[in-house]
């Protein structure tokens, strides 16, 4: 089979159609052929289609969260064979994207999961830049306290049992309040914020919130208006193909099959859509 099945954005801020396109035919040095079985929908997807960002050539392939069997190993990998399961993060060019057949990865930031409800569950896990629930467990897990969660009640019980300590209904409190409702929960001084979400207003609420020398961490850019000496803003770029990113994911990727299997960390609930990529254009379209 000299070709595979695709999803592909036609142009730059264009329409996805489902193409044909070649099949690799061999896999580098230290990559892993796959073939795709699981690619979730990441919200960075919708953003390249909107904003025309991160893609330079067209006609492109997306998907950053995949799952899939691997296919062929290349020279060089030890730890992988064929048939193996393995969850991985995709790249924005198209011979690692993960909305096609077959897809690459280097060896080196991929990992097994065994189970097959980690496979299923683990194409939504992205480890640098990871959602808003991944993010409470990873806290967690470095022993952080309190961990305050600002979101819908309906879920709190959801994010206490991923280790959210301390609660703020987001549809009762504002942007604007949320520094009020921080300090009446804790006197402690507040070192750290992460805001998942990072609209203009969410970033200044969170960048309000912190002590002096506190840090927030951003994901789609400084967007912070009104700002004082001594608090830091951190904006990440969620991806562990580029080199400087790059050491940091080989060490969670070394770690994550067993993080998986153990539930230290739980991936995020799926809602699985039947019927692949016109499923996927269905949703898309809504």
């Amino acid at each position: 089979m000299s070709e595979q099945k695709a999803l592909l954005l036609d142009s730059k801020q264009g329409q996805f159609v489902v193409s044909t396109i070649p099949k690799p035919t061999s896999v580098p040095s230290g990559e892993l052929l796959v073939k795709v079985k699981a690619a979730a929908l990441n919200p960075v997807d919708w953003k390249i289609q909107s904003f025309g960002v991160f893609v330079e050539n067209y006609p492109a392939v997306l998907g950053t969260d995949i799952a899939g069997d691997v296919e062929e190993v290349g020279e060089g990998v030890t730890g992988f064979s064929k048939g193996d399961r393995v969850v991985f993060q995709g790249f924005f060019t198209n011979d690692y994207a993960g909305f096609q057949q077959y897809t690459r990865v280097p060896a080196e930031i991929a990992a097994k999961a065994d189970s097959g409800k980690v496979f299923i569950l683990a194409s939504g896990f992205c480890p640098v830049r990871p959602g808003y629930s991944i993010s409470i467990q990873l806290l967690r897990l470095v022993k952080f306290s309190p961990i305050i969660a600002y979101a819908s009640a309906h879920q709190f019980d959801y994010l206490k049992s991923l280790g959210a300590t301390e609660f703020i209904d987001r549809k009762q409190v504002s942007f604007s309040d949320l520094p009020a409702a921080v300090k009446k929960i804790t006197s402690e001084p507040v070192k750290f914020v992460y805001d998942a979400f990072s609209s203009a207003d969410s970033e200044q609420a969170g960048y309000d919130v912190l002590a002096d020398g506190g840090t927030i961490v951003v994901t789609t850019g400084d967007q912070i208006k009104t700002k004082v000496d001594g608090k830091k803003v951190l904006s990440v770029f969620g991806n562990v193909h580029p080199p400087f990113n790059r050491e940091f994911g080989k060490a969670q990727y070394k770690n994550l099959t067993k993080f998986l299997e153990d539930g230290t960390i739980v991936p995020n609930r799926p809602e699985e859509l039947p019927n692949g990529w016109l499923a996927f254009l269905t949703v898309w379209r809504d």
